[in-house]
């Protein structure tokens, strides 16, 4: 059975910086795309980072050059290393991991090329 679990939320200051971690277990699959996504009351779901198993990355326009994802070579653990965090960066934060689908760059921030879901840690970043 596959486990996703998030830690390393909390509350930061706008401008300073956070590293969410993510280890998934229970699963042999050598291709695959793991990611962020986050989510807040009464909103969707936002795809923030994504990662395939090649190293190919994704982005949210709203993060791009502040935020960068990353990966041990095997596999685990997922980091999202978060400068200069926003207030609008509010959020429960979710670690996704993806094996049904082929990883494409089009689709790495899509809800649905996620089959696994953590339980999400919050991030508070506070003006």
């Amino acid at each position: 059975q596959v486990h996703v679990v998030e830690s390393g939320g909390g509350s930061v200051q706008a401008g300073g910086s956070l590293r969410l971690s993510c280890v998934a277990s229970g699963w042999i699959y050598s291709s695959y795309c793991m990611g962020w996504f986050r989510q807040v009351p009464g909103k969707e779901r936002e795809g923030v980072a994504s990662i395939e198993s090649e190293g190919m990355t994704s982005y949210a326009d709203s993060v791009k050059g502040r935020f960068t994802i990353s990966k041990d070579n095997a596999k685990n653990p997922l980091y999202l290393q978060m400068n200069g965090p926003k207030p609008d960066g509010t959020a429960k934060y979710y670690c996704v991991l993806g094996v049904l689908h082929r990883c494409l760059l089009s689709t790495l921030l899509s809800k649905y090329q996620y089959n696994y879901w953590g339980q999400g840690t919050q991030v508070t970043v506070s003006s």
